[in-house]
């Protein structure tokens, strides 16, 4: 086992949709150097959401290259990277690609969705047509793909392409393709499936030594091909590492354009019927559910610079009583599951000191209501109540709005370490080059 000393480096990379964005931590996990880069979106065509994974790799290579620009390369030491869950393709013997990269929004596989419903397990998070077993189903039954190899998810695709060696993923990004973290196996009922089993990869856990980089990737970066590779993760489980989260009842609200609330677990909870899945995390589970409410709403009524203003006018200690359900539009999946519920937005205030910093306010409270209920959903379910909460987001910069939310949940607020999901990448490559390695041969 080796082990890190204070001049070391290890690079996070987060591949996204749009960009991507890598972070240098030391030894003691302080950022060192950060970049990000951005490419051309996927493509849309009815229900089908496409990108040419070409994009992803020299996006990767463009922010590493310019992260050793940052620093001094020699101290770089293994690297890790997290992308997003249910991205999926096939590649040939050589990692080459054979189709697009079917993004983790895409629904095609309408039908495949349909025809799995009653033959996987109800609870299996490879239920939907945006699954990847639903993707995988579909590119089955395409023509021409003889030469199919490796199904591989976005991760896993990449990692490949850094080490040569492709058919690894880790047991997160593979949870919508139907692998069973628990058991720690692809499920036996798998095997019914009309599904090349020799397609799947070997499921390994994030974080975990793999090996090093190509040579001649080594040389395309600038770095040493002693430089570790380590077994990654997905965007959002990323995320939740880098805020520091990593004992039983530790939770993370993310008050973005969705409301979303997550909290770690001593054993996994899974309710699809709120699009509750667990993901392991070590030796606990990741247990969260997304509201449909969130900052999307607040944008409907006003614009940043408003928001920013209105905020000192806000009386957290007085709450305004007005019992809003804030929506962007009908429809909530948690911590209610009502397809058809309508927004809850009315009366709005017309009269008072200032009716429009009431309005913010009650539907700040709306908001931190729902955060409330999902947690209560959450414990209802057999996750715990949180012990300690963090908030990432835009929303977390709103002082009156984490008043509002500390005087409701009564839950001890601890700041995140990091808000990039980078940074948890690094973590992982971090915890790779530290922990135990095959034993060669």
């Amino acid at each position: 086992m080796s082990k890190a000393d204070d001049s070391d480096l290890f690079v996070g990379v987060d591949v996204g949709t749009s960009g991507c964005r890598a972070i240098a931590l030391d030894s003691a996990l302080q950022v060192h150097a950060e970049t990000h880069t951005h490419w051309s979106p996927a493509t849309h065509q009815d229900n089908r959401v496409e990108q040419d994974p070409d994009i992803w790799w020299q996006g990767l290579l463009t922010c590493v290259r310019d992260l050793g620009q940052q620093t001094h390369v020699k101290r770089i030491q293994a690297l890790a990277l997290d992308a997003t869950s249910g991205s999926v393709l096939l590649a040939d013997a050589q990692g080459k690609p054979l189709t697009a990269g079917l993004m983790y929004n895409d629904q095609r596989a309408v039908e495949e969705a349909a025809w799995l419903h009653p033959r996987i397990p109800a609870q299996s998070a490879a239920q939907g047509a945006s699954s990847g077993l639903a993707k995988l189903l579909w590119l089955a039954r395409q023509p021409n793909l003889e030469s199919a190899h490796y199904f591989l998810h976005q991760a896993d695709w990449l990692l490949g392409r850094l080490t040569g060696r492709f058919g690894v993923s880790d047991y997160n990004n593979t949870l919508k393709t139907g692998y069973d973290p628990t058991a720690g196996c692809w499920p036996d009922w798998l095997r019914e499936l009309p599904v090349p089993r020799h397609w799947l990869p070997d499921v390994r856990p994030p974080g975990e030594w793999f090996t090093t980089l190509d040579a001649h990737v080594a040389a395309q970066l600038g770095l040493s091909e002693k430089v570790g590779v380590v077994t990654g993760t997905t965007d959002s489980t990323a995320a939740f590492l880098a805020t520091g989260a990593d004992h039983a009842g530790d939770a993370v609200t993310s008050l973005g354009s969705t409301l979303v609330v997550k909290v770690l677990s001593e054993v996994p909870v899974v309710a699809p019927e709120y699009g509750i899945y667990s993901h392991r995390f070590d030796d606990l589970w990741l247990v969260g559910g997304a509201s449909n409410s969130g900052g999307a709403v607040l944008q409907q009524f006003f614009t940043p610079q408003q928001m920013q203003q209105l905020t000192p006018l806000l009386q957290p200690e007085t709450p305004t009583a007005l019992d809003y359900y804030p929506l962007p539009a009908p429809g909530e999946r948690f911590p209610i599951n009502a397809p058809d519920m309508p927004p809850r937005l009315t009366p709005r205030p017309d009269s008072g000191p200032n009716p429009d910093a009431e309005f913010f306010q009650g539907l700040l409270e709306g908001m931190a209501r729902i955060e409330y209920t999902g947690y209560q959903r959450l414990a209802e379910l057999g996750a715990p109540w949180p012990s300690r909460l963090r908030t990432v987001g835009g929303g977390s910069k709103n002082p009156a709005w984490t008043q509002i939310r500390q005087g409701l949940l009564g839950i001890p607020m601890c700041k995140a370490r990091s808000t990039q999901a980078a940074f948890g990448a690094a973590m992982l490559a971090w915890r790779g080059f530290n922990g135990p390695r095959p034993t060669p041969g």
